[in-house]
């Protein structure tokens, strides 16, 4: 079964550029992942430095044991401490039904 993860960011405000490079570095490289499903990037329009991923993969475990373990996010999650003002604020979801026009 899919699961989505929604992670939102609060970037120090000296360290967005860093963290949109780094996190742009993960996102694609994973979009070719066989159980990456999609992601969307969204900004909080009222403060440049807050935002919130949604990420959606085919299998949870996969997540858990494979994903997480690539070579291309070592240095991404070595730096979310010092990008963050605060830690992430990971919730998992399922889906139930998309709509697209």
């Amino acid at each position: 079964m899919s699961v989505t993860y929604v992670i939102g960011f609060t970037v120090k405000p000296q360290e967005r550029e860093r963290f949109l490079g780094l996190l742009n570095g993960v996102l694609d490289a994973m979009r070719h992942e066989a159980t990456f499903v999609n992601a969307t990037l969204h900004r909080d329009p009222e403060d440049a430095h807050r935002f919130l991923l949604h990420e959606t993969w085919a299998d949870h475990g996969d997540v858990l044991e494979v994903q997480l373990a690539r070579p291309y996010r070592e240095e991404w999650h070595a730096a979310l401490p010092h990008l963050l003002e605060q830690p992430r604020d990971i919730s998992m979801w399922e889906i139930m039904r998309t709509d697209r026009r």
